[in-house]
């Protein structure tokens, strides 16, 4: 059996489904041929009614990696499944990723990042302080560090610019 990766390209949201989907095929054809179904996934932060959430969401949107040995019943069996698109490839003929593309794509989902923020402000937007001492105030943000979520702002305390260093939590755009 000759295994080799190729990217299925899906609709935009369905990737989970697909993978289930392709995996279940798997199960069912119990040959073998479908080895590994993949998904690369990062966790972002989203803030929902004043609460962290944790999201997931694919690093590489609208496709599905698989590690099969394809043939063209399963090339037709795996083309003809709702929300899958296409292989990626020329028309009738889907070609395998290289190694250094799926090295990549396997290097980013065994070193997983901590999850970042799903959101991140330009350098001289102006945005609202909501909580903490400085609440009520206005500031321009000067930087945005999406790893640790913290944002320096510029805020006028007394007549003077003043660097202020605040989670991004704790500001919301303003207009």
């Amino acid at each position: 059996m000759a295994h080799n990766w190729y990217a299925i390209q899906t609709h935009s949201g369905s990737e989970l489904t697909i993978k289930r989907a392709l995996e279940r095929l798997g199960s069912e054809l119990n040959d073998g041929r479908i080895e590994q179904v993949l998904v690369p996934t990062e966790d972002l932060i989203e803030i929902k009614k004043g609460t962290k959430v944790i999201i997931e969401k694919p690093l590489y949107s609208a496709y599905v990696f698989a590690r099969i040995d394809l043939d063209t019943a399963l090339w037709h069996a795996i083309q003809s499944m709702p929300k899958v698109g296409r292989f990626i490839g020329e028309a009738k003929k889907p070609s395998p990723l290289s190694e250094k593309d799926i090295n990549q794509i396997l290097q980013k989902v065994n070193h997983r990042a901590a999850a970042k923020p799903k959101i991140s402000f330009d350098k001289g937007e102006m945005v609202r302080i909501k909580d903490g001492s400085f609440s009520n105030f206005n500031g321009n943000v000067e930087s945005f560090d999406m790893s640790s979520g913290l944002l320096t702002l510029n805020v006028l305390i007394f007549g003077r610019n003043t660097p202020v260093e605040i989670s991004y939590t704790q500001v919301e755009r303003v207009g």
